[in-house]
């Protein structure tokens, strides 16, 4: 593997936004890894580095990515890309990819080995087998792709091993799913389209759907979807589940609900914060605070008070917290009703499918206010 002195720091520049766009766009560890492979393989045929190194995407675009890393050896070469997520908050921003490459025997394909900083699946579920390097489909698919691509030209037959590797990998994965996941020793080198949108959700809600399918395939019959970690820490306390149980839901309970219709698990639990669960019990799916906010006049009828004053107060409150201080003060326990609307608005999104569904409602210090079930 090429140490990190032999890096020279250059970030590829995603192209076609002209300009115009306010967030800049980036590019997926597999797209990293297919630009790597691709240059690394090209210098194994001609003993020179493309650089840049220009890859097709799964929809057509052909964006060139500037080398961080060259090393030329007599039957192995390798070469790294700095990972350029754009403007998204990408823990992977940053990081190097690297492929080696080695020609095999005649007949024994395109073989994918995961090296230093790429994880290796251990647990079913995932879209890739049991001990195989966690490089999902897509990303092995562009690979591919670019190495027939060349072999063809070059009049070889595309028997290629190509070894990707993450300078720094394990600890970074520590920061993403992958433990959870049953993927162990690093990253996954992931992506479907080769381009990461900044912000998107889609990340998060493939997360949550492989954490379903990875309990589904170990047989797991309760999980535990939580807003965030202090919610997940209540809820564990009672339960104590195994920690690929554990879903971070986050704000996307729209997209864990309707992935249950289709792959039901037959208990689950969402824990969150009272503000957070409140906009499930208004009937959000999206509980991130700018595509849904706490109805004050949602709590007000709920609270159910008949005095005018009182219910302009709350009308005016700040926070979804001031009114909970606000109605408990009055005698009034909102936390029960919240818990009890989320689980409908829970069951009517599954539509049927046969899921138990249970709330608990915690407050900022992760006590629990409610439980609904």
């Amino acid at each position: 593997m090429v140490d990190d002195a032999t890096a020279r720091g250059k970030r590829s520049k995603p192209a076609g936004d002209g300009g115009t766009a306010p967030l800049r766009r980036g590019w997926t560890t597999g797209a990293c890894a297919t630009a790597a492979t691709k240059a690394a393989l090209t210098a194994l045929l001609t003993g020179t580095f493309p650089d840049p190194v220009t890859i097709r995407l799964p929809k057509g675009e052909e964006p060139a990515f500037p080398l961080a890393v060259e090393r030329l050896g007599d039957d192995v070469a390798s070469a790294g890309i700095v990972k350029d997520a754009g403007d998204d908050p990408d823990v992977t921003h940053g990081a190097t990819i690297i492929a080696s490459v080695r020609f095999l025997p005649q007949g024994a394909g395109v073989v994918f080995r995961a090296g230093s900083g790429v994880g290796m699946v251990t647990k079913a579920g995932l879209p890739v087998p049991v001990g195989e390097a966690a490089i999902n489909p897509v990303p092995r698919a562009m690979m591919r792709a670019e190495i027939e691509a060349l072999c063809t030209e070059h009049g070889r037959s595309p028997d290629v091993e190509v070894t990707i590797s993450v300078p720094g990998g394990e600890a970074i994965a520590e920061k993403t799913w992958n433990p959870r996941l049953g993927i162990v020793g690093g990253l996954s080198i992931l992506g479907t389209t080769g381009i990461v949108h900044p912000f998107s959700c889609s990340a998060w809600i493939h997360s949550i759907h492989r954490g379903v399918d990875v309990a589904r395939a170990e047989g797991l019959t309760h999980v535990i979807a939580a807003t965030g970690s202090t919610s997940e820490a209540a809820a564990q306390a009672i339960y104590g589940l195994p920690e690929i149980a554990l879903i971070d839901m986050g704000d996307f309970a729209g997209g864990l609900l309707k992935y249950l219709r289709v792959h039901p698990i037959e208990r689950l639990t969402i824990a969150g914060g009272f503000a957070k669960l409140t906009k499930l019990a208004q009937g959000a799916l999206d509980l991130h605070s700018a595509r849904s906010k706490v109805d004050m006049a949602f709590l007000a009828d709920l609270a159910g008070h008949a005095d005018a004053e009182f219910r302009e107060r709350i009308l005016n409150a700040n926070t979804a917290l001031e009114v909970l201080e606000l109605t408990r003060t009055s005698g009034i326990d909102l936390a029960p009703m919240i818990a009890a609307r989320a689980r409908r608005t829970a069951i009517e999104t599954l539509r049927g499918a046969a899921v138990n569904i249970e709330i608990i409602v915690t407050d900022r210090q992760g006590d629990i206010l409610a439980r609904s079930a």
